[in-house]
């Protein structure tokens, strides 16, 4: 890999992510090959935020691989309860440690603590901002249930807002040739405007409908996911959300035989539980393929011994982002770094929030 840290599926070029994906195969075809593979390496797991199955995918993926595991799953349990700093926390774990993987809920915080970290990072979620290593599982899904990611009309429902799974997804299948995205919302939840960038610069075309039952017989791939309450400011604007879409039996028989469900999980109400017997339902299949997936992204990782720390000359700007929930906003101490994209405008390079200058 030409980079050090995973912050965005796009730290990688197709070709990487594409042997990424068939070495998550040859792990699965051959698992007893790579039991040793990363023995003596350790991967800390720094879970700022609830989590089930992306916190178990990298412990037993390291496990299988042969390394060890430290880390923490709630921050009452570590310094960050006494007020420690991200910046200090990661300087820290990264002498200690080959690879982490970090999990923070507000947004650009693993593009932060790459900046001082010896040890690889990894973006385990950062908020509603991006979620890369779940994209990594769904294209490795998508590669073995559809056999391509290409000439596709892939669906995606629910929170488009504040779904980093969705986000970075988009983001990756948008890479691959004539792909079409149906964007399934209400209009308080559609996708951010920096997704749309990403579209309209890209040459896949998109379109947004407010109806699930109306986007079904056209669609490849359905990725379905929750309302995330925990997003909402407040509990009366999440009740007006949650229970608008939900795939049950009855949609699905307007839908395409060959059509495969994905769901990065939890699910709440949003998958009736009559559809896990559908064989197009892949949403646990899909958990398994992720564990290979981070199989292989791990050794890929650990295959480069590179321990510097990134450079710390900065392009900064004295302005504030306008995202609060930007990593910025509770980190002082760290640089203020955008990209201009146009006369008066920036955009963060932590969370991808816009900002007039």
């Amino acid at each position: 890999m030409k980079t050090k840290h995973l912050i965005d599926l796009e730290d990688l070029s197709v070709s990487e992510l594409m042997d990424i994906i068939r070495l998550a195969n040859q792990i699965k075809e051959r698992p007893q090959d790579y039991t040793d593979v990363c023995k003596g390496k350790i991967l800390a797991t720094l879970f700022y935020e609830p989590s089930t199955r992306t916190q178990m995918s990298f412990k037993t993926a390291m496990l299988r691989l042969g390394g060890s595991i430290i880390g923490f799953d709630n921050p009452q349990n570590s310094s960050v309860s006494k007020g420690e700093s991200l910046k200090d926390t990661i300087t820290v774990v990264g002498g200690y440690t080959d690879i982490i993987a970090i999990r923070h809920p507000l947004e650009g915080t693993a593009k932060a603590a790459a900046m001082y970290s010896a040890a690889s990072v990894i973006n385990a979620g950062d908020g509603g901002h991006l979620h890369p290593t779940q994209t990594l599982t769904d294209v490795v899904t998508l590669y073995n249930e559809k056999g391509t990611l290409e000439n596709m009309t892939i669906g995606l429902c629910g929170d488009l807002k504040n779904g980093r799974t969705v986000h970075s997804l988009i983001k990756t299948m948008a890479n691959f040739k004539n792909n079409r995205f149906v964007l399934i919302s209400t209009p308080e939840l559609s996708i951010p405007q920096y997704i749309k960038d990403v579209l309209n610069a890209s040459t896949c075309t998109y379109t947004e409908v407010p109806s699930l039952a109306e986007a079904m017989p056209m669609l490849d791939v359905l990725y379905m996911t929750r309302i995330q309450r925990e997003r909402f400011a407040s509990e009366e604007e999440y009740e007006k959300e949650k229970g608008v879409f939900i795939l049950d039996r009855e949609k699905l028989l307007d839908a395409k035989r060959d059509l495969k469900i994905l769901h990065p999980l939890p699910r709440v109400d949003e998958i009736a539980v009559d559809v896990d017997y559908d064989d197009r339902a892949k949403y646990f299949d899909q958990t398994v393929y992720g564990m290979y997936a981070r199989m292989a992204l791990m050794k890929t990782m650990l295959d480069d011994n590179d321990r510097s720390t990134a450079s710390r000359l900065f392009d900064t700007h004295n302005v504030k982002c306008s995202n609060p929930r930007c990593i910025t906003a509770a980190e002082l101490y760290l640089p203020k770094i955008y990209r201009e994209v146009g006369g008066d405008m920036l955009l963060c390079k932590y969370c991808e929030s816009r900002t007039l200058i």
